[in-house]
Formats: structure tokens, sequence, C-alpha cells
């Protein structure tokens, strides 16, 4: 049996939503008030995280795969310089329209993660700023959901926030130490 991990959505819970937009270049990639809190519970109970992220972007051009990673690389520096990381990130980056299985709400990428890192989905949390983030942790058999979003949003999740800087409370309160 693999260990448990907390999945978080990039767009929205680790950096500040671009809205209707992309985060093309490191400039505009501003982390979420709040995230850093709650990787660092979320480390102190023992968890790896792994970020999970459709960006479509890459597929229409407009930033690349190298992009992206070099953002990614630079997401992951300036977590360390708080004092925690992520145990690795995922992307999408084809076209919603291509089918793939690897794009939210369809739960490859949570699989790929799973496979390459002997994580244990049934015990593992999607923490996600929309409903197909939602859906996408259960599509994975994850155990738990969170999502954070405006009350009236009707929403599946587990639990729900409005706002990220209150998402390592709940996580303090209902995340059990784990259990390797």
């Amino acid at each position: 049996m693999g260990r448990a991990c907390i999945f978080f959505d990039r767009d929205g819970i680790v950096n500040e939503s671009p809205g209707p937009g992309y985060v093309e270049r490191w400039d505009d990639f501003h982390l979420t008030p709040g995230f850093v809190a709650a990787l660092k519970t979320v480390t102190a109970k023992g968890y790896p995280a792994v970020i999970i992220t459709n960006q479509q972007g890459v597929a229409k051009g407009l930033y690349s795969e190298a992009d992206l990673l070099e953002m990614h690389g630079n997401l992951r520096a300036l977590l360390r310089s708080h004092g925690v990381d992520v145990l690795d990130v995922f992307c999408c980056t084809h076209f919603a329209a291509d089918g793939c299985t690897c794009r939210k709400p369809k739960a490859g990428m949570f699989f790929d993660a799973a496979e390459k890192h002997s994580l244990d989905l049934s015990r593992s949390w999607m923490i996600g700023d929309s409903e197909k983030d939602v859906e996408a942790g259960r599509n994975a058999g994850c155990a738990k959901t969170l999502r954070v979003c405006p009350d009236e949003e009707k929403t599946a999740a587990d639990f729900r926030t409005e706002h990220m800087d209150a998402v390592a409370a709940i996580l303090e309160k209902e995340l059990e130490p784990c259990a390797q």
C-alpha cells in the first residue's frame, strides 16, 4: 500500500487565479495568501503534496512547455525559501476538446502520480477551486475533497471554505497524521 497524498489544483489555489486567462509568465505568478500555511500543515502532518493542473495555454501556443517547466521550477524554489516543497507537479497541456485521459475532471494525472510516487489515492485528498477539481478527486478515488469557493456555489466537496487562507485551519482540524 502506498502513502496518502494531498493534491492541490494550481490556479486559484497555489497561485492567484488569472480569471478567464492564463498565467503565461513568472512575473504574473503570485502565491495565493494561505497556500504556504496549508502546505506547511500538510507537511507537518506527514503528507507529500502534488500539484495537479490543466494548462491548456500550452496547446493554444500562449506559452511553451519549457516556459511552464521553468515557472514550476521557480515556484518550487520559492516554496523552498519558505521551508516547504511539493513532491511533484503534473500538468495536462492538451486542448479541452482533445479527449485525453489526463485533463481534469478525468483522473489520469492522479493515476500517473500514484504510479510514479507509490501513492494511495484512497487515503488522499484533493483541494481545488472548481467543481472539476472536486469531480477529478472523486474520479481518482480520493478519500476527501475540499473546495475553495463562494458559499452560494453548490459543491459536492466534503469540505468548503470561501478563502484559501482558511484551508490550513481546516486541514489542521480534519487531516489525520499520515500513517505511512
